[in-house]
């Protein structure tokens, strides 16, 4: 069986989504986008997946990112 060790995410400032994607370390993920955008925080999309699953899930998010 295949860990569900890949959290999806959604980044957001306020209310806004700016970045949807993946990670299997959800703490420094928010750390590197913050340096982007210093006002947003991680949202957590559902539980854990497998890699795979979590590619699938993010393949299907608008590819568009907020500057």
């Amino acid at each position: 069986m295949k860990k569900r060790d890949t959290f999806t995410y959604d980044f957001k400032i306020g209310n806004k989504i700016v970045h949807s994607g993946i990670t299997n370390d959800l703490d420094r993920r928010e750390q590197e986008h913050q340096q982007r955008w210093p006002n947003g925080h991680i949202v957590k999309v559902g539980a854990a997946k497998t890699r795979e699953n979590a590619l699938v899930w993010e393949g299907t998010k608008k590819k568009t990112i907020t500057p």
